[in-house]
């Protein structure tokens, strides 16, 4: 078996591509093929925990659950999780290869790379009917082209169909595609079969001179013009932090008013998802002291490098401000290195985070971290220590955490046996090393409804669907606007498939 490839490349970043892959992964899906996701190399903080314990790109996750198939390393058999300026961890296959600066990885380790991704594309060919690729950024970085090994090299080494997706919302959409195209070799432009007007918004009439003029002038048809639709899906990049979901909330609009803060290293910030879900409350993300206010909850997220990100906490005003909420009474709960940095002290002796200096957190949980280079990413079930309830979810972090003080309890009994988390001795202060706590939806609301009746309102009864449910319907829905606005005939056939009658 080879599978027929498509790929999608993008004139940006940010334009919706992994959008459009998961969804071609559940139209193709729907109609019988087996179908796997694939990215070479991908640079996120958002990332994924494989079942055998292998880090991956969140994008590609996502994917692979939307093409109804479990998600391996070699879907995306390169992370790159930006650490420090200028500075990565390298994940090869799901584990942590190294950490190198951005000029080793471009004059060393992309010639390593191609044998590693060469590998996995074949295998995946040799196992499935279709292969969905993506693209990074945009393929016509030209003084990076040589070093490029996301885009038109993978799209050759596959020998896919590549469709050009566009983002009109942006503005310039003509001419950021055919700039694009104006920066391809001949070889490289002669595999774009095909262009994706993404998030339209308006009448689509009067796009109609605009994509036969674009039409005319590359040779190459317009396949879409997807109009913007709002889906939770769990997004990647953290320019999905600008969107406006995160920019709609103000205190006085919504009954319940949950607080991110904003950390200059965040990672998996889709932890806070669930609650947009949530009846009358609001999500805000917090970059200044003076955005901060007196929310209801406060989350500290995963960083990729907690002391520098605890240190910029301490620099903008934001230690002694929690603290301040914390007395007053305020729910705090951190997560992963926002657990971290909840506690007394962190311990850094083989200079895992940094220099190796030792700092003093927010000393709101009695803790105390201990750095080191293992790293655990591992899919996790455990049991709250409350009540006995299960909860599922997943760990990425370097270190230990041990509670201090005899009288402070775990929050979580994990199926390994291991304790995690903290938990205040009022429960207003918690801590976990869980990434994805609230997908566990009925904790959420259960929450939801505690911070209700500490402010005198009623409790939601409301039912509460499923994570996995709300999962399913989003990839379904996807999938049907995209195949609604999209020539599929026109996709089988540039994937070169001879018979699409029973399709």
């Amino acid at each position: 078996m080879t599978a027929k490839a498509l790929m999608i490349q993008g004139t940006a970043s940010d334009v919706g591509k992994s959008m459009i892959c998961t969804a071609f992964c559940r139209i193709f899906s729907d109609e019988g093929f087996k179908v796997v996701p694939f990215k070479s190399q991908n640079m996120a903080l958002n990332s994924f925990v494989t079942v055998d314990g292998g880090e991956i790109g969140r994008a590609q996750g996502v994917q692979a659950e939307a093409a109804r198939v479990i998600a391996t390393t070699d879907m995306n058999p390169i992370l790159l999780k930006p650490k420090q300026d200028m500075v990565s961890e390298v994940i090869v296959h799901g584990k942590h290869f190294l950490d190198m600066t951005a000029t080793a990885y471009r004059n060393d380790f992309v010639h390593q790379a191609m044998p590693i991704v060469e590998k996995s594309v074949r295998k995946l060919q040799n196992e499935n009917d279709i292969i969905v690729l993506e693209g990074a950024g945009s393929p016509a970085e030209i003084n990076l082209k040589d070093r490029d090994i996301a885009n038109m090299r993978m799209a050759h080494l596959a020998d896919a169909a590549v469709i050009l997706v566009a983002d009109i919302d942006r503005g310039g959409v003509f001419a950021s595609i055919i700039g694009t195209l104006a920066l391809l070799d001949e070889d490289e432009r002669k595999r774009v079969k095909g262009l994706i007007i993404n998030k339209f918004r308006g009448m689509r009439e009067l796009l109609d001179d605009g994509i036969e003029w674009v039409e005319k002038a590359t040779g190459i048809p317009v396949l879409a013009v997807v109009p913007y639709i709002e889906i939770n899906i769990e997004a990647e990049d953290s320019l999905a932090l600008s969107s406006l979901r995160f920019k709609k909330p103000k205190q006085q609009e919504f009954a319940i008013d949950v607080a991110m803060i904003r950390l200059p290293r965040i990672s998996n910030f889709t932890d806070v998802d669930p609650f947009f879900d949530e009846p009358e409350v609001g999500v805000r993300l917090v970059r200044s002291l003076s955005e901060l206010g007196t929310p209801d909850l406060v989350i500290l997220p995963g960083t990729k490098n907690t002391v520098d990100d605890l240190q910029w906490l301490r620099e903008e005003g934001f230690v002694q401000a929690i603290q301040k909420l914390r007395a007053k009474g305020t729910r705090i709960f951190g997560i992963c290195g926002g657990f971290q940095i909840l506690g007394d002290l962190l311990l850094d002796p083989e200079a895992v985070e940094g220099d190796g200096r030792s700092s003093e957190g927010l000393g709101l949980l009695p803790v105390t971290t201990i750095f080191n280079a293992e790293k655990k990413t591992k899919q996790m079930t455990g049991h709250l220590l409350s009540n006995g309830k299960e909860l599922t979810g997943f760990e990425i972090h370097l270190g230990r955490t041990e509670i201090q003080d005899a009288k402070t309890k775990a929050f979580l009994s994990l199926s390994d046996g291991r304790m995690d988390g903290a938990v205040s001795s009022d429960g207003h202060v918690i801590g976990t090393y869980f990434h994805g706590i609230f997908n566990n939806r009925e904790y959420t609301r259960e929450l939801v409804n505690v911070l209700r009746q500490e402010k005198g309102l009623p409790a939601i009864s409301d039912s509460v669907k499923s994570d996995a449910e709300r999962r399913e319907d989003a990839y379904q829905l996807l999938a049907e606007h995209v195949k609604k606005h999209i020539d599929m005939d026109k996709v089988y056939e540039i994937m070169q498939f001879e018979n699409t009658s029973n399709i």
